[in-house]
């Protein structure tokens, strides 16, 4: 099985002073998907630029021509299905259909009270995204849609034309929790995690690789549980949160041994972030891009 590498482009860059490189640059190295974080702001980047994931993805449809675009992930936290649903379908035309949705239920960083909420405890997190992505389906599949739920509503909400792709744009769903996993396997085309947080700090590899293990052993058990065959689902690792750390990008040779063990726990997209200077994704820009160049070849069966 060949593994799929693609990359997450943090949106602090004005599109004129650096932006717009790293998306082009992203389609001549090859990589399979760019996606880039859906938040408000995100940890360290809170008081510097950050800009939103809908526009910059529109601006690099605009600048790309074969490379897929996305977000991971896009959460409940400040979103409405309704609208999100016309933003979605509007990119997906402007891109001629490279969009990829990575979609959670959001945690408890800044998006989850810049509105001026509380932040939902993990319960109302799960019961929100529980009704938010059937509906999010709905409103990308069917032309006109009313619901009345706990959350949200949608009041004969017109979605004419629908997404390019068709029955919609692919649903890559973030989840390790059972709720969570349960709908990776009825909505999602692919499954999507960072593995373990708890491991992050003094985890070893070995025990990433069993907790990765184990989360994909439980969605192939939410796969069953409803008669889907979990082959059909991508799953994709997000890196950068596991014990490894920034360490398989030192070299093309550390890459392929860290890409090579996870696709042999049945991963088929690696996920890598651009590299950002004095942050926690510093890394050898020469290196990254030889590592883009270079090591899915050395990953074909």
């Amino acid at each position: 099985m060949s593994l799929r590498l693609s990359t997450v482009i943090l949106p602090y860059r004005r599109w004129h002073e650096g932006g717009r490189s790293s998306w082009t640059r992203a389609e001549q190295l090859g990589f399979h998907t760019a996606y880039t974080y859906d938040h408000l702001s995100w940890r360290s980047f809170r008081d510097g630029p950050w800009f939103g994931a809908v526009p910059t993805l529109t601006a690099a449809a605009a600048v790309t021509e074969r490379l897929r675009l996305g977000t991971l992930v896009t959460s409940p936290n400040f979103r409405h299905p309704v609208t999100l649903a016309k933003e979605l379908i509007s990119l997906d035309d402007i891109s001629g259909g490279r969009i990829t949705l990575g979609i959670g239920a959001g945690g408890t960083g800044f998006d989850a009270t810049a509105l001026g909420q509380e932040p939902w405890s993990p319960r109302e997190r799960a019961d929100r995204f529980g009704e938010f992505l059937p509906l999010l389906d709905r409103l990308l599949t069917e032309d006109a849609v009313s619901y009345e739920g706990d959350f949200y509503s949608a009041h004969e909400a017109r979605n004419i034309p629908g997404c390019v792709q068709r029955p919609r744009l692919p649903f890559a769903v973030a989840a390790t929790g059972p709720r969570g996993l349960r709908l990776a396997a009825q909505y999602g085309q692919a499954w999507v995690t960072t593995g373990d947080p708890k491991l992050y700090e003094n985890g070893t590899p070995e025990q990433s690789d069993r907790a990765l293990r184990q989360q994909s052993d439980k969605l192939a058990d939410a796969c069953a549980a409803i008669g889907r065959d979990v082959g059909e689902l991508d799953r994709v690792l997000l890196t950068g949160f596991t014990p490894d750390r920034s360490r398989p990008l030192e070299s093309v040779d550390a890459f392929v041994d860290f890409a090579g063990r996870h696709r042999d726990l049945g991963f088929t997209e690696l996920v890598v972030h651009w590299p950002i200077a004095d942050s926690d994704f510093t890394a050898d820009e020469k290196i990254f891009e030889r590592i883009a160049m270079e090591a899915p070849a050395q990953l074909k069966d």
